[in-house]
């Protein structure tokens, strides 16, 4: 399964010399094989993991990832929100993967990938 990768400015008070980390979507299993899938809410499935100092601070590492809610709070900790950079689907060394991505939702807008390029959407 693909992950989604942030790379944001985490703005934590608890690690203020941070100011780079990878936010990481780790996909539970796949739903379905050979076949779409319905869309996947990173909100509430699978876990998270931010890279670097961020992680530590926060304790949403590699080795014990975070569900989003415990994510979303450990970077609201009194600071400024974090800064988002940059937004992309990615695939990891683990397994292999065949498939596409149809579209990325990123709070109240659709990236919908086609063939003649991204299309940005307002979700209904």
């Amino acid at each position: 399964m693909p992950a989604i990768t942030f790379e944001i400015n985490p703005n934590l008070t608890a690690a203020p010399g941070t100011t780079f980390s990878s936010m990481v979507w780790m996909p539970p299993a796949s739903p379905v094989t050979n076949r779409w899938s319905g869309y996947l809410d990173a909100t509430t499935t699978g876990t998270w993991i931010l890279t670097g100092n961020a992680g530590t601070a926060t304790g949403c590492t590699l080795a014990t990832p975070c569900p989003f809610p415990q994510l979303k709070t450990a970077l609201d900790d009194g600071g400024e929100q974090p800064t988002l950079f940059t937004a992309a689907v990615t695939k990891g060394r683990d397994y292999m993967w065949i498939g596409a991505v149809d579209g990325l939702r990123i709070n109240g807008t659709i990236y919908d990938f086609e063939v003649d390029g991204v299309k940005a959407r307002r979700a209904g």
